[in-house]
Order: structure tokens, then C-alpha cells, then sequence
């Protein structure tokens, strides 16, 4: 666990489940319109793509006194990691909050020996897309279908 002023990153529980939905609505709200519906519904989850989600990936949690203020998830398997959907409500952005999420991600998949970790993300979130770039991910070259809009793989090696 790493703890960010009030802020405390710790693996989700499944009564989490409220607020993590409720911290990607608001996080990706902004950015609807630009995605097709099946693309949102698959970024922002439901409850039982959330209990899906918790059981096949580690979901980190980064909870504040009143609720929870970001989320990312990984999996890890054959030495590679990947992570989904991260997330930090509007009002953490710009306190260090997704760099701490990030930093406990990758921490947890190097405890797993994974050598190299990617994502996938929509062109929409250009915030994002430089967040990750400053971090060392790079794009892979591939670009997939997301339910009907491009999805850019990133890359980052873990040393």
C-alpha cells in the first residue's frame, strides 16, 4: 500500500464496487460523445462487468476519506502485464494521484516477474496518451477494433 497525503492506493475489495463504477463514470464522462456505446460501456463497466473484471485482473484502488479517487487494473501472465482501465476523478487530476496508481501497478507486476507491460487506449484521451507517454510507454504499432473505433496499443519495458 502506498499512501498519497489522504489518499491511500490498496488492492480493491468487493465493496468497492460502487465507487470504482462510480470514479470511472465520472472520469470518462467527459469524453462520451467521442466514443461509439459499446466502447463506453466497455470503459466505464457495469456491476457484473466490474465482479468480472475483479476476478480475472488485480484492481487497485485509490481511496480518499469520502471515496475512491482513481482505479487501474492489471493482469499478469507469461511474464508480460497488462493494465485497464485507469482512471482518476477530475478533481485528483494534476495531484501526483495517477502517477502513484501507475507506479503501484507496475510495482505489482514486476513482483510477478513480468518483464513488459501494455495498454490499450482511444485517441480521445490525448491527456492520457501524453500521461503515458511521459512514462515510458510507446506505441506498439497495433491498432485493433474497439467496438468500432481504433485502439492503440502502448508498450512499456519494466526494468
Amino acid at each position: 500500500m502506498k499512501n498519497l497525503g489522504e489518499i491511500l492506493i490498496r488492492a480493491a475489495e468487493p465493496e468497492d464496487a460502487i465507487g470504482t463504477l462510480q470514479c470511472l463514470a465520472k472520469a470518462f464522462e467527459p469524453y462520451r460523445a467521442q466514443y461509439t456505446t459499446g466502447a463506453f460501456a466497455d470503459t466505464v463497466l457495469d456491476q457484473a462487468s466490474l465482479e468480472q473484471r475483479m476476478r480475472r485482473m488485480h484492481v487497485l484502488v485509490a481511496v480518499s476519506v469520502k471515496q475512491i479517487a482513481g482505479t487501474v487494473a492489471g493482469s499478469a501472465e507469461n511474464g508480460e502485464g497488462h493494465l485497464r482501465g485507469m482512471a482518476v476523478l477530475p478533481m485528483w487530476r494534476g495531484t501526483g494521484l495517477a502517477g502513484a496508481l501507475l507506479a503501484a501497478i507496475e510495482s505489482w507486476l514486476r513482483s510477478r516477474a513480468c518483464r513488459r507491460v501494455t495498454l490499450d487506449t482511444t485517441l480521445p484521451l490525448s491527456p492520457a496518451i501524453r500521461f503515458y507517454e511521459k512514462n515510458g510507454y510507446k506505441k506498439s504499432g497495433q491498432v485493433s477494433d474497439f467496438f468500432g473505433m481504433p485502439l492503440v496499443e502502448y508498450v512499456k519495458e519494466l526494468t
